[in-house]
């Protein structure tokens, strides 16, 4: 398994995929950050007025920072990035590799011996797998000072009690299994990009296809697996 590892490291970082492995690390990282800002702010400032909403009949709206910090560490955090990433990164990714496709850059590859999996798609799954992690981090983090921000001015709730209660509550393990479903959200986006790119048939309508079930697939699948591992780590 750490020799399957090492390899796959290898071939990412080989001297023929070295750039482009920065290249999507740049595009997955740098360029996701925009549009994550945005719906991590606002993610986390709807948990904190939804249930702080509910929680102030019981007076009870200083425990929002535990609903929001759980929530959003545990689940909604590499949800909302998964998603995001999907639909702007792995939808970009399944029109570059089905434009080669369909032009027969790929078929040129594999005639002059390059291994197309190593040469266009480990740079993606790598960049995908390692940037998710570190995205989501800069989600939870900004959902939870969204939902501050949100409980500081509207609900009274004051600033150090409600990053006493988020701390209290989401544990080091809601941390850990957030970051593995960010990672395995990262492959399987990843992986469904390169195979509907690779499938692609028919010129750019081909390509446009590809590029919806890519979406449409990734999005699916991150349902599922988020719905899946949390009943797996939590039942």
């Amino acid at each position: 398994m750490m020799l399957e590892g090492f390899w796959y490291f290898r071939c990412a970082f080989s001297r023929r995929n070295r750039s482009d492995t920065f290249n999507q690390l740049y595009l997955v990282g740098l360029k996701s950050i925009g549009v994550i800002t945005v719906v991590a702010l606002f993610t986390g400032m709807i948990l904190a007025l939804q249930t702080g909403l509910e929680l102030m009949r019981y007076g009870q709206q200083v425990f929002i920072g535990s609903a929001v910090a759980v929530s959003v560490v545990r689940e909604m955090g590499p949800f909302m990035t998964g998603l995001i990433v999907a639909a702007s990164v792995g939808s970009s990714m399944a029109a570059q590799v089905g434009t080669m496709t369909v032009s027969e850059e790929v078929s040129a590859l594999e005639v002059m011996g390059i291994n197309t999996n190593r040469f266009l798609v480990m740079p993606r799954l790598f960049a995908l797998v390692i940037m998710m992690p570190l995205l989501t981090v800069f989600t939870d983090i900004l959902a939870i000072l969204g939902g501050a921000l949100v409980g500081y001015t509207q609900l009274n709730v004051e600033v150090l009690a409600y990053y006493h209660n988020a701390i209290s509550f989401a544990g080091v393990k809601d941390l850990f299994v957030g970051l593995f479903k960010a990672a395995l959200f990262g492959l399987v986006i990843g992986t469904v990009a390169c195979h509907q790119g690779f499938a692609a048939r028919n010129g750019a309508v081909g390509v446009g296809v590809a590029t919806r079930r890519t979406v449409v697939i990734s999005f699916l699948l991150i349902l599922i697996l988020g719905y899946m591992l949390t009943r797996l780590f939590y039942l």
